[in-house]
């Protein structure tokens, strides 16, 4: 064995992953190289923020002040030309995270490419153009469009794009890049192999879109082209206002470093994050461990009935302050495919951890957040399964109130 396979062996037995040391050793030729080259890129570090709580200090909640519909209504017109004059000088771009499958709709291609039409084609990605492209004609000028795609849909979205013409945008200006990619483990912190040459593994979440740009090289074209802000969405909403003119100006005129769209919860166990403050600063608690904090007695949520929908406005330059480090890495509990003993195997309950960071983590590494109003049936129809809440029947139902032909 040559130094350098040495050490990295002697690494992994350090890192507890022996077992990859092993399996490294009954590899040879072609094989034996391309599993190398997959270990040597393990960031165990991002793996080790995992395995303790980001939430494991106590939290000191509070109200924050809502930016209400009422006000947004009665500074319209002067919130509006701000939006519109910050998005004609290529000061705001949009990022769509499009990195899902249509898995849990019975869909088995990208969830933006899911027809939701009943008599016609109405793809979600033609929703969210269609918004776009009407933003870009009031402004009088085309905007930076950038998509986060995976490993798995990056080719086939590209391909559909094209095919659509990219719904009447302007296609010079979108972009597509790849979200990272990190190992999967099992509950003992062993990673998993996808076959015998490669790893296991699973996008970074979505609070990976700001680093993931950065490993795609694009930082330094974003600055040349004078982008100071993005509005970072999710494409499963078809109701999704990305570039709002409004939400952008008023978010800007507030001076915060951030902007966050916000509806009031129908329900305190409404499964949206609740945006608050914690320790003084602007913060959105995921509904998972709100409702583990609430039946511990460890907080009030008093005065707070406000969730995130997952429209964020981020300051590029607080973005590129923020040390991607030190962000919180959640360790999700999920079924697994993974190989083992020359066989894959397919399990059928939870047997490992996937390793996501959270958009929702960055509204507090930002410092000031504008919690920022808007009417759950114009703006959230979120289509996360096939029927029940928020699901494709409920998705068409207010599509259909909101006066869309399906």
């Amino acid at each position: 064995m040559d130094c350098d396979l040495q050490i990295l062996c002697e690494r992994l037995r350090k890192e507890g992953q022996a077992h990859l040391a092993r399996h490294l050793g009954t590899l040879s030729g072609t094989e034996r190289e391309t599993f190398l080259a997959a270990i040597a890129g393990i960031d165990f570090s991002y793996l080790k923020r995992g395995e303790s709580s980001p939430r494991s200090c106590a939290y000191e909640i509070s109200p924050i002040d809502i930016f209400t519909c009422g006000q947004a209504d009665l500074h319209r017109e002067e919130l509006e030309e701000t939006g519109l004059s910050a998005i004609r000088e290529g000061k705001v771009a949009a990022v769509l995270l499009c990195g899902g499958q249509g898995t849990r709709l019975g869909f088995d291609y990208p969830k933006g490419m899911y027809d939701i039409g009943i008599t016609r084609s109405l793809p979600i990605f033609g929703f969210h153009f269609a918004y776009l492209c009407e933003v870009a004609r009031r402004a009088g000028a085309w905007f930076p469009i950038f998509i986060m795609t995976s490993r798995t849909n990056d080719v086939q979205i590209q391909e559909y794009l094209k095919a659509h013409n990219y719904f009447g945008f302007c296609g010079t200006y979108i972009c597509t890049y790849v979200q990272n990619m990190v190992p999967v483990t099992d509950f003992d912190g062993k990673i998993l192999l996808a076959d015998k040459t490669s790893l296991a593994m699973s996008p970074d979440g979505n609070g990976g879109w700001f680093s993931s740009m950065v490993s795609a090289g694009l930082l330094e074209s974003i600055r040349h082209a004078g982008i100071e802000w993005f509005n970072v969405v999710s494409i499963d909403n078809v109701l999704q206002r990305t570039a709002d003119p409004l939400f952008v100006g008023a978010t800007l005129r507030s001076g915060a470093d951030c902007g966050a769209k916000v509806i009031r919860k129908v329900s305190p166990d409404e499964r949206i994050g609740l945006i608050c403050r914690n320790a003084g600063r602007p913060a959105v608690i995921e509904y998972y461990e709100l409702d583990r904090l609430l039946r511990a007695g460890a907080v009030q949520t008093d005065g707070m009935e406000y969730g995130v929908i997952l429209n964020y406005l981020f300051r590029r330059e607080r973005m590129e302050s923020i040390p991607a480090h030190e962000l919180p890495v959640h360790r999700v509990r999920k079924k697994i495919p993974y190989y083992k003993d020359g066989k894959a195997v397919v399990p059928e309950t939870e047997n490992g951890y996937k390793y996501e960071m959270l958009a929702t983590d960055l509204v507090e590494w930002m410092g000031s957040c504008l919690p920022y109003e808007v009417r759950r049936e114009a703006e959230f129809a979120p289509v996360k399964n096939r029927h029940g809440i928020d699901s494709v029947d409920s998705a068409r139902e207010m599509l259909a109130a909101a006066g869309y032909v399906l």
